[in-house]
């Protein structure tokens, strides 16, 4: 009975909880404290904290942390399922659907509109992470570090990840960098 429970209330946080895991925390609050009091409020603030400390969306984490905590290895399996069904459900019927009209001419639009929507989404984030390097780098390192990694995916074909890790390293080098100025300053001021 108590997996019944589990699925169906992890079920109805991932039917409802349109547009990502913060919309899908007040139904697992719901849930989990006032339907079928699992948790104390305290503890369930104390769920949430770690599921935003940890990386992933915070809908399958809590559904499996608090599966596990109400019924075990088990009860965890049954949260995760109970949570990504109904959108693994929904993504099937519409790719399936879209592929049995792929060939209608307003698909084909819909599917090459989608590109140039997706292709400035990305441009806007690039351009969002290029300010924020400016403003940990200086404008010129920061624009020196793009045509790098351009250069690195473009042309030589670099994996994406040996990028993002050498780029983490050159973070790490300037921050460490900066707390050696900084005790080089105080030390100086002594």
């Amino acid at each position: 009975m108590v997996y019944w429970q589990i699925f169906i209330a992890f079920f109805r946080v991932g039917i409802f909880g349109y547009g990502g895991g913060p919309s899908s925390i007040p139904l697992v609050h719901k849930e989990v404290v006032e339907r079928y009091k699992w948790y104390s409020n305290e503890d369930f603030s104390n769920v949430l904290a770690l599921g935003n400390a940890l990386p992933g969306p915070i809908a399958t984490k809590m559904a499996g942390y608090i599966g596990y905590r109400v019924k075990g290895i088990l009860g965890m399996i049954v949260a995760l399922v109970a949570t990504i069904l109904p959108t693994v459900v929904l993504l099937v019927l519409l790719l399936t659907t879209l592929n049995h009209y792929k060939d209608l001419p307003w698909v084909q639009g819909i599917s090459k509109a989608v590109v140039p929507v997706v292709g400035v989404m990305m441009a806007t984030l690039t351009w969002d992470f290029i300010k924020s390097a400016k403003g940990y780098f200086g404008w010129s390192i920061a624009i020196l570090l793009t045509i790098i990694s351009i250069v690195l995916l473009e042309v030589l074909s670099l994996h994406p990840a040996i990028i993002i890790a050498g780029l983490l390293l050159v973070a790490l080098f300037k921050k460490d960098d900066e707390k050696g100025n900084e005790e080089t300053k105080k030390v100086r001021s002594s």
